[in-house]
């Protein structure tokens, strides 16, 4: 069998070039498994990188921690602010705001004024709409701390910011199949909590939340407590020493996406 010149140099390029194609492709896999080594500890890309993702389902969001800041303010303004009730009432109000999402049930809601449980119901609608519906499983709160304390408009507004964990998921309605998220890998969240406390109805721009929303009245004579922190009715004089935990109302529960 007889080989021109034409035909080797052909077949000797052929063979370069597949040596070539080799050792980029032996090259790139080396410093592919150095870089990995280097960054995740493994010669996997893709065990390296599911590391990641696990260690980040896994791992709290970090929340703002203005407590030591805030809380000698509010206390200051409100003696009698407990804010370890408050706290607990925060986190409560959050995992309730979450259960009732998940339920599609106001009343799943353990507190709040009535802009908040409007929130839910509009955002429960929405869902309904899509004829979808979220899911928030074993829902854990890692850490709650204030992270805003705000005097304007007739209001006091302070804002709790709470890390949260849980399996979110969500269902079509119909199939009852899974559209997005997972039952099966974590997902890590944080929410700013808001409680208010009405500072002084005249200021509201709003007249219904100036009736409404908090209602805070003396036990006397039936007149509302207007000024910031009375202890004594303008009216009648009557104490209203424990006015101000009463007068504190949950107005706002959102994801904080960042």
């Amino acid at each position: 069998m007889k080989f021109n010149i034409t035909t080797i140099i052909g077949l000797v390029l052929i063979l370069i070039i597949i040596g070539l194609i080799y050792y980029g492709v032996y090259y790139l896999k080396k410093k592919t498994r150095e870089f990995s080594r280097q960054v995740f500890g493994t010669d996997s890309l893709k065990e390296g990188f599911d590391t990641i993702e696990s260690e980040y389902a896994t791992t709290p969001k970090s929340v703002s921690a203005m407590t030591s800041l805030y809380l000698p303010r509010i206390t200051k303004d409100f003696p009698d602010f407990s804010y370890d009730e408050m706290k607990t009432k925060a986190v409560n109000v959050l995992t309730s705001f979450l259960l009732g999402l998940a339920t599609f049930d106001v009343g799943a809601l353990t507190e709040g004024n009535s802009e908040l449980k409007n929130k839910l119901e509009n955002t429960i609608n929405i869902w309904k709409t899509k004829s979808q519906k979220p899911h928030f499983d074993s829902i854990k709160v890692h850490r709650t701390e204030l992270s805003n304390y705000t005097k304007k408009d007739g209001r006091c507004i302070i804002t709790f910011q709470s890390s949260v964990q849980y399996y979110q998921y969500v269902t079509d309605d119909v199939t009852h199949q899974i559209v997005s998220g997972s039952k099966d890998v974590l997902y890590q969240s944080k929410y700013e909590i808001d409680l208010v406390y009405i500072q002084n109805r005249s200021l509201l721009a709003d007249e219904h939340i100036a009736n409404s929303a908090l209602g805070v009245n003396c036990p006397n004579c039936g007149a509302p407590i207007t000024n910031l922190g009375a202890k004594f009715c303008e009216y009648c004089g009557t104490g209203v020493v424990e006015v101000n935990i009463h007068a504190w109302d949950f107005d706002d529960v959102r994801e904080i996406r960042r």
